[in-house]
């Protein structure tokens, strides 16, 4: 398709370049660090886009990472310095968010529709399976030589500590904890016996299983059922109801992936063939409260529909005119609340990577990965595709367009900030409570689960007679409660209880009938 009447191709962005990265070094010695990720996918970035792009880098955005906590606040100067690049704009993303590569592809089009730049690098990684074996080497070394280490388990590495939130007093500590309770409350919100919303959640991730055992770029190529992905085994063991292993983010790889944006006149010069040249449509991005309990419900997001609907509109597209699509999906509630927005079948293809599961789940740069699986899609086959990112606990949402179709010069830049309509839309939240005694009925919950599948505690979150909420544990020791929420019966919303203080923790219990 003739590009003359698009308007000055130096202020149309357009994605040229992709690269990704998998390690699997048999040691943590071997391995590659989180940087050594983001130099090597450039590098990838740089001879996919050919004809010494990547040398004419002026904008440079990093997805921050955690693998190694001492080169946060370097990874500017470590890409720049490797690959002998001299950018007037870069930046580092101030934590590894799963928005962040959508933001930052959304920005560097800005700044190539403002004439500010004209070759933009995104790029991103993260090295838990090499920072793991690293400290387990270590911890063994240490213990040949008598030295001893203090015990770490895990691939996640040591953080500064953070000010205790209510909720970590009851075990939701992480994304792991806490998207099971947006979970449990969508099983009654949507209508759906607990049979039927694990067989949706079954049929979403074996799809993705499908998708990422075709692609050389995910980690683990392999299908899976949707009973391998439901069922709790000794291989799939749970982790919080109703989730096992085989439906949570796999983050204990080692991933690295970039792309490269640039202006169409760039792209021109380099001699890039039309068929590899995908234009940058507009994006949308709204946000909730960081406090994950802090949303008028558990089963719906404002700013998720504000960021889906708003992409759509302003690219005058609708949802079954795309092609491919990435909703992002680090646990089954995101896909499952973003294709009700959407209006698509739960049978819908809704990854070009893999899923975090199985493509990998390289902490806040999966959106990179599934960019770069987006352009290769587009440039075999179809004319558009949709990126939906979400970060932290469905609070950060950005959605873009990536297409075939030439986005005249003026699209950008942009306002991709709709944070007044999701706030305008959302309802209000209800006060959560701190120690409180007295009735009230269940609206949400989980049951944490120990590495061996055995059930550590519940937590409920309960509506109280004024409609406030709180928080509570049910004790291991309350067999009777434990296997009544686990049994995911379809009478437990709004069942009637009994919260007790004790300890300066809230304490549930059913109410006797």
């Amino acid at each position: 398709m003739a590009n003359t009447d698009l308007g000055d191709p130096k202020l149309i962005p357009v994605i040229i370049g992709c690269g990704q990265i998998n390690d699997r070094a048999a040691t943590g010695a071997e391995g590659m660090d989180s940087l050594e990720l983001m130099i090597a996918a450039s590098r990838a970035a740089g001879a996919d886009a050919g004809a010494g792009v990547l040398a004419q880098t002026d904008w440079l955005g990093i997805v921050n990472q955690l693998s190694f906590p001492q080169l946060t606040g370097t990874l500017v100067e470590g890409v720049s310095s490797a690959l002998g690049l001299s950018p007037k704009i870069a930046r580092e993303t101030p934590s590894p968010t799963g928005d962040s590569p959508i933001l930052l592809i959304n920005e560097a089009a800005n700044a190539i529709g403002g004439g500010k730049a004209n070759v933009a690098l995104i790029v991103g990684a993260e090295a838990l399976r090499t920072a793991g074996k690293r400290r387990a080497e270590a911890k063994a070394a240490a213990a040949a030589s008598s030295a001893g280490e203090e015990k770490k388990k895990g691939p996640y590495p040591k953080r500064a500590s953070v000010e205790p939130e209510p909720r970590h007093h009851y075990g939701l500590l992480t994304p792991t904890d806490v998207y099971p309770i947006f979970e449990n409350a969508a099983r009654a919100e949507f209508g759906q016996t607990f049979a039927e919303a694990q067989a949706e959640s079954g049929m979403i991730w074996a799809g993705m299983s499908e998708v990422a055992a075709n692609n050389t770029h995910a980690w683990i190529n392999q299908s899976r059922t949707a009973s391998d992905i439901i069922e709790p085994t000794a291989d799939n063991r749970p982790i919080a109801f109703p989730y096992t292993k085989f439906q949570v983010a796999n983050a204990a790889v080692n991933q690295g992936a970039a792309v490269i944006v640039t202006s169409l006149a760039v792209a021109q010069a380099a001699g890039v063939s039309e068929d590899r040249i995908i234009y940058v449509g507009q994006g949308a991005a709204a946000h909730e409260a960081e406090d994950p309990l802090n949303r008028p419900a558990y089963a719906c997001s404002a700013s998720m529909s504000v960021s889906l609907t708003k992409a759509l509109e302003l690219n005058g597209l609708s949802a079954s005119e795309f092609d491919h699509m990435e909703i992002y999906s680090c646990f089954p509630i995101v896909p499952k609340m973003a294709r009700r927005v959407l209006g698509i079948p739960a049978d819908r293809t809704m990854t070009m990577f893999g899923g975090l599961t199985f493509g990998g789940g390289p902490i806040g740069n999966y959106m990179t990965h599934a960019a770069a699986c987006m352009v290769e899609a587009l440039r075999n086959d179809g004319t558009n595709g949709l990126l939906f990112a979400n970060g932290g606990y469905a609070t950060h949402n950005h959605t873009i367009v990536l297409t075939k179709m030439p986005q005249p010069a003026g699209t950008f830049p942009h306002n991709f900030d709709f944070q007044e309509q999701a706030d305008a839309l959302r309802g209000e939240v209800p006060e959560m409570v701190g120690e409180y005694a007295g009735p009230g009925k269940l609206e949400t919950y989980t049951v944490l689960f120990d590495r061996k599948g055995e059930p550590k505690h519940g937590v409920v979150i309960a509506r109280l007679e004024d409609n406030r909420r709180a928080i509570a544990l049910v004790p291991p020791t309350d067999t009777p409660a434990i296997e009544r929420l686990m049994s995911g019966a379809a009478d437990l919303q709004d069942s009637a209880g009994v919260l007790a203080v004790h300890d300066s923790r809230n304490i549930w219990s059913f109410a006797q009938p």
